[in-house]
């Protein structure tokens, strides 16, 4: 039987874990080094799929990418098309601050997103509203790429709600050569 006082260091380190972050510059020092405009300059394909808090797919999507780069501005022309034939369109506005720090706009994103590159990593957190089950619900999504050695980008977006995981997004892009 687990007594009171344990119940509350469990449920203590389970709400401490859940606010803990890792910190971008942890990743400074490794390579490849991934700037995002050098990556996503061009055509870029991805495959992505949405999952529930339970891990159970949702949902399955491609993403067409093109972006161009002109005086220190990233702007990303994203087409969705998702497996039952919905299509959707996103398009990212970021503007380089330096090395390492990036302001970036959405049209269906509210306000101004702090995003920072380090090493292999880049790292943004915003809001955004999704439809779910009828409804609109705004969640933080807590969004990191990686670049990987062999010049795909891994993306794992964790979809929060009061502080909680209820869903996640995983990417994998490619860049297209002409």
């Amino acid at each position: 039987m687990i007594s009171m006082r344990k119940l509350i260091y469990i449920a203590t380190a389970f709400v401490l874990a859940g606010c803990a972050n890792v910190d971008i510059e942890n990743y400074a020092s490794t390579t490849p080094r991934l700037d995002i405009a050098e990556y996503f300059t061009g055509d870029t394909r991805a495959w992505g799929m949405v999952q529930d808090y339970s891990g159970e797919v949702q949902r399955r999507f491609t993403v067409d990418i093109v972006g161009t780069y002109e005086n220190n501005t990233l702007t990303l022309d994203e087409a969705f098309v998702f497996a039952d034939g919905e299509t959707d369109r996103r398009v990212w506005v970021f503007e380089r601050v330096d090395d390492h720090h990036w302001i970036g706009t959405a049209n269906d994103v509210e306000g101004q997103v702090d995003a920072r590159q380090y090493g292999h990593a880049f790292h943004m957190r915003y809001p955004l509203d999704i439809e779910v089950s009828g409804r609109t619900i705004r969640f933080t999504m807590d969004d990191w790429m990686y670049l990987q050695p062999d010049g795909r980008l891994i993306n794992r977006t964790a979809m929060r709600k009061f502080g909680l995981t209820l869903g996640e997004i995983t990417l994998v892009f490619e860049q297209i050569v002409p």
